[in-house]
C-alpha cells in the first residue's frame, strides 16, 4: 500500500498527519480522504477501484471475489456523489452570438441545466448550439450548410477557412485538425449517449468532461475570431 501511494500519487500515506484515527491501513486511508480535497480524493478512489476490479477479474470464479462482487455498491455510491459534487462545467464558450430567439432560449436552457449540476442533461443542447455556432461562421463567409450536414464537417469547412485567413502558429493548425476527430466523437455522442433519443445517458463525470473539452473549443474559436479584427 505503502509503494502505491508513492507510485501513483507522490503520498505518504502513513505520514504522521494521516494518523489521526490510528496507524492501520484503513485508518490512515480514511484520515487521508478526511484531509484531501474532492478531485484528490476522487482520484485516489478511482485508482483504488481500479486496482480492486483488477484483482476480482483476475478470479472471477473464486469465492473471495464473489464476496467482493456483493459489496461492491457503498464503495461505488461514494465515487458517484464525489463525481456529482465537483460543481458545474465552465460556459464561457457558450454564448448567444446573433439576434435569435431560438439561440437566446438554447443557450439559456444550458446555463439552467449546468446550475442544476446536470451536464449528462446538456448534451444534447450543446451539440445544437455548435450546428448553429458553425453554420453562422460559415455564413458569414458566404459559405452555405446543409441541414444534415453533421457538425464535424461544418467545423472541417471552418478550419479550411481560418487557415487561408491567418497565418496560424503549428500548435493551432494541430490542434483544429485533432478538433475534426473530436466532434465526430461529439455526433455518436449526442445521437446514442444522450437524451437527443431514447439512450442510455452518460454518466455525470463523462458528461462534466465532455462539456468541458467542447467549450474550451469554442473558446479557441472566439479567439481566433477576434483575431481576424486585429487590435
Amino acid at each position: 500500500m505503502e509503494e502505491f501511494f508513492e507510485d501513483e500519487f507522490g503520498v505518504e500515506i502513513y505520514d504522521e498527519q494521516n494518523q489521526s484515527l490510528g496507524t492501520s491501513k484503513r485508518n490512515c486511508l480514511t484520515g487521508f480522504l478526511l484531509r484531501a480535497d474532492k478531485q484528490t480524493a476522487l482520484r485516489v478512489l478511482r485508482a483504488l477501484w481500479e486496482r480492486r476490479e483488477g484483482l476480482i477479474d483476475a478470479a472471477p470464479s473464486s469465492a473471495d471475489a464473489r464476496e467482493a462482487k456483493s459489496k461492491s455498491g457503498p464503495f461505488q455510491e461514494v465515487i458517484d456523489y464525489l463525481e456529482g459534487d465537483l460543481g458545474s462545467p465552465n460556459t464561457e464558450g457558450v454564448e448567444t452570438f446573433e439576434r435569435d430567439r431560438t439561440l437566446e432560449e438554447l443557450v439559456a436552457d444550458i446555463e439552467r441545466t449546468l446550475a442544476a449540476n446536470k451536464p449528462e442533461v446538456a448534451i444534447d443542447h450543446l451539440h445544437t448550439y455548435c450546428m448553429k455556432k458553425f453554420a453562422h461562421l460559415l455564413k458569414a463567409r458566404g459559405i452555405n450548410c446543409d441541414k444534415d450536414e453533421p457538425l464535424h464537417s461544418r467545423f472541417g469547412k471552418y478550419r479550411k477557412c481560418l487557415e487561408a485567413e491567418q497565418d496560424l502558429p503549428e500548435f493551432t493548425v494541430r490542434a483544429l485538425k485533432s478538433f475534426i476527430s473530436l466532434l465526430e466523437s461529439f455526433n455518436d455522442l449526442r445521437n446514442n449517449r444522450s437524451l437527443a433519443h431514447d439512450n442510455e445517458i452518460l454518466k455525470p463525470a463523462e458528461a462534466r468532461f465532455i462539456f468541458s473539452s467542447i467549450s474550451a473549443i469554442l473558446v479557441m474559436v472566439r479567439a481566433l475570431e477576434a483575431a481576424r479584427y486585429g487590435d
